[in-house]
C-alpha cells in the first residue's frame, strides 16, 4: 500500500510538471508578454516604452527558459519559467497582473465562501441523489422507474442557466423569499443568501446523478448476495442500505472524491449570477479582467486538487473494500 501511494504520489509530481510546463508554454510562447503588454495596456496606448516598463514592472523582461547573459545557475533562476511557474509548486502564486495584489491572499480569503456554497450543495446532492437512485433501482420496471427516468432525462436536458434564471425571477424578484444576489459574510445573515443558490444547484444536479447511481445500484441488486439477504427475511431497507449501499460504495466513491476538486475551486455560474466572492467569481472576474498571473495560479491549484483526489480515491478504496489492497 505504500509503495503504492509513492508511486502514486511520483506520478502526480510528474503530471503537475506537465501542467506547468503546458501552461507555460501557452501562456508565454503563444501568447508571449509583449501581447500580454499590449492587452493589458490597450491598443492605443501600447507603445514601445509602455510595453517595456510593463515587462519589467511584472517580471515578464527576462528570457523565458534559459538567460544565456548569466553563469550557472543564474542561467536557470534568472528566467521567466523560474520566477513564475517554479514558484507555485510551493504554493506561491505571486501578485496579479491587473492590480498587484498578493494571489494568495485573495485565494485564501475566498476558499470559505465557495465552501460555504458548495459543500452544502455537495451533501444535499449526494443525499437526494443515493435515496431516489435506490428507490428507482427498487422499483424497477414499474411506472415510477419509468417516470423517474423521463424526468431525470428531462432535468439533464435543462441548461443550468435555466435553473438560476428562473429561479432567481420566481423565488428572488416575484416571490421574494430570497435575495436575487450578494452576500453577507456574518454566519447568520449569510444563509438567506446561500439558501437559494444550493437549492438550485441541488435540484440542477438530480437528474445526472440519479441515473449514475440507478446504474450503480442496479448492478448489485441481482447478485447472489442480495437474494442471500432476502432469503434470510431481512427487510428492503436493511437489503438496500446494510447490504447495496455498502458494496456499492466504490463507485460512489469514486464519484465523489473527484470531485473535491470543484467543491474548494467553487461553483462558476452559480458564485458569479449570485454575486457570491468565492473562487468562481475570482475566476470570472480573472478572465474578464485577462489577469494572466491569477490565470495560471487557478489553473494549477485545479491540477493539485485533482491529482489529489485520485490519491485519495486508492486509499478511500482500501477503507470501503478490504479486499482492495496495493503491493
Amino acid at each position: 500500500m505504500r509503495n503504492h501511494i509513492a508511486r502514486r504520489i511520483g506520478y502526480g509530481l510528474l503530471t503537475l510538471l506537465g501542467v506547468n510546463l503546458t501552461v507555460f508554454a501557452l501562456f508565454f510562447y503563444v501568447n508571449p508578454p509583449d501581447r500580454m503588454a499590449e492587452q493589458m495596456l490597450g491598443e492605443r496606448h501600447a507603445t514601445p516604452e509602455r510595453i517595456a516598463s510593463w515587462k519589467q514592472r511584472h517580471g515578464y523582461d527576462l528570457p523565458r527558459l534559459f538567460n544565456p547573459g548569466e553563469r550557472f545557475p543564474g542561467c536557470v533562476t534568472r528566467t521567466v519559467f523560474w520566477t513564475k511557474s517554479m514558484p507555485l509548486f510551493v504554493f506561491r502564486f505571486g501578485a496579479s497582473d491587473h492590480d498587484g495584489t498578493t494571489i494568495g491572499a485573495t485565494l485564501r480569503e475566498r476558499i470559505p465562501y465557495s465552501l460555504a456554497l458548495t459543500v452544502p450543495m455537495f451533501v444535499g446532492s449526494m443525499a437526494v441523489q443515493i435515496v431516489l437512485a435506490m428507490l428507482l433501482a427498487f422499483r424497477r420496471g414499474t411506472w415510477l422507474d419509468r417516470g423517474g427516468l423521463v424526468a431525470c432525462v428531462f432535468l439533464m436536458s435543462v441548461s443550468m442557466l435555466f435553473y438560476i434564471v428562473g429561479g432567481q425571477y420566481l423565488f428572488a424578484i416575484r416571490w421574494k423569499w430570497a435575495p436575487v444576489s450578494g452576500f453577507d459574510s456574518a454566519f447568520p445573515h449569510a444563509l438567506r443568501f446561500l439558501i437559494l443558490p444550493i437549492a438550485i444547484g441541488i435540484v440542477g444536479g438530480i437528474g445526472a446523478g440519479t441515473r449514475f447511481y440507478r446504474t450503480v445500484f442496479l448492478e448489485e441488486i441481482h447478485k447472489d448476495y442480495i437474494r442471500t439477504a432476502r432469503a434470510k427475511g431481512l427487510g428492503e431497507g436493511a437489503v438496500l442500505f446494510r447490504h447495496a449501499l455498502r458494496n456499492a460504495l466504490l463507485p460512489i466513491l469514486t464519484h465523489v472524491v473527484v470531485a473535491i476538486p470543484f467543491l474548494i475551486a467553487g461553483n462558476l455560474l452559480l458564485e458569479n449570477f449570485f454575486g457570491i466572492p468565492g473562487l468562481g467569481s475570482f475566476l470570472i472576474d480573472a478572465i474578464m479582467r485577462q489577469d494572466f498571473a491569477a490565470l495560471r495560479a487557478m489553473v494549477f491549484l485545479g491540477a493539485v486538487l485533482y491529482v489529489v483526489s485520485l490519491i485519495l480515491v486508492d486509499i478511500a478504496y482500501t477503507w470501503a473494500d478490504p479486499r482492495v489492497r496495493f503491493a
